[in-house]
This record gives C-alpha cells, sequence and structure tokens, in this order.
C-alpha cells in the first residue's frame, strides 16, 4: 500500500469498501422518513490499481474532489450512453471538483491513468444504505451494453 494511502486510511479510520476502495461514514442525518436518513457523507479513497466497481443506488450522489490525483467517474445513463467524468482540480481541462449522479444510474469510478491515490467524498440524498446499493455483474451488463464489453470487464465484478 502507498504511503500517502496507507496514512489516508489510519487518519480518516477508512476500512475496505464492497465496491472497492475504502470509506468512512462522517454523516449521517438524524431526521428520515420512513427510517431513511435524508442524507449521508463519506469520505472515500482509491489507490494506484483500486476501482469502484459499477454499481447503482436509488439515490443521487454527489462526488466532492479532495486531494491526490484525478479521479474518472463513469456511468450509463439513461439511454445507454457512456459518460465519464473527471474529478479533479485543472480546470482548464474540463475537470470538476464536484459531479453529481443521478438515482438509478449504473456508475464507478476509477483513478486516472498513472494516478497514485484519488481522495474524495460522497453526498447520498436520501441517505445512503446498504439494502438499496447493487453492484452490476460483469456477464449481465456486457450482454446489455456489447458495446462496452471492454469497459464492462475492467470495472464489473464476476
Amino acid at each position: 500500500m502507498n504511503e500517502n494511502v496507507a496514512y489516508l486510511v489510519e487518519k480518516f479510520k477508512l476500512k475496505p469498501h464492497p465496491e472497492g476502495g475504502f470509506y468512512s461514514e462522517t454523516y449521517r442525518a438524524t431526521k428520515s422518513d420512513n427510517g431513511r436518513s435524508w442524507s449521508t457523507g463519506i469520505y472515500f479513497l482509491l489507490g494506484r490499481g483500486d476501482i469502484s466497481h459499477l454499481h447503482r443506488i436509488d439515490s443521487d450522489e454527489m462526488w466532492h474532489f479532495y486531494s491526490g490525483d484525478p479521479l474518472k467517474i463513469i456511468e450509463i445513463d439513461e439511454d445507454g450512453k457512456l459518460v465519464e467524468t473527471i474529478l479533479g482540480t485543472n480546470y482548464k481541462d474540463g475537470m470538476v471538483s464536484q459531479y453529481t449522479v443521478k438515482a438509478g444510474r449504473w456508475f464507478g469510478s476509477l483513478p486516472v491513468e498513472g494516478s497514485e491515490y484519488c481522495f474524495v467524498g460522497c453526498t447520498v440524498s436520501p441517505g445512503f444504505e446498504f439494502s438499496s446499493f447493487e453492484l452490476a455483474k460483469r456477464e449481465e451488463m456486457s450482454s446489455q451494453y456489447p458495446e462496452y464489453k471492454d469497459l464492462m470487464t475492467q470495472v464489473c465484478i464476476n
């Protein structure tokens, strides 16, 4: 594990996330509807070679860039089109420091080539619940989106 990654894991008490990378929940609204918090927030860290495997949730998820190298967010929109967004601070190259993935979209993320690590935050509203979290299966996604088969091989769980 890279020295910076190890430091961040220890400093922020990050633990492995089922989608890949490391996370720590930092906020959960006390107010809720039907037992579900209005909003949640996490720190999220990907090191070199880590992938946030393709998944979807039933809430909007806003990503916030904190430090490290740029992060590529990939998603499939409602029309089946691949959308790529780079989270980072090189605004002249089109990077953004905040980005929201709409509820129900398949999405994942990975460090851009040559990156050491990406340290970001994610805010979910209504709040994140693992019961509404679904990891994409490689075979199903490759069949549904054959034009992205190579990508699905990289970003989907077996």
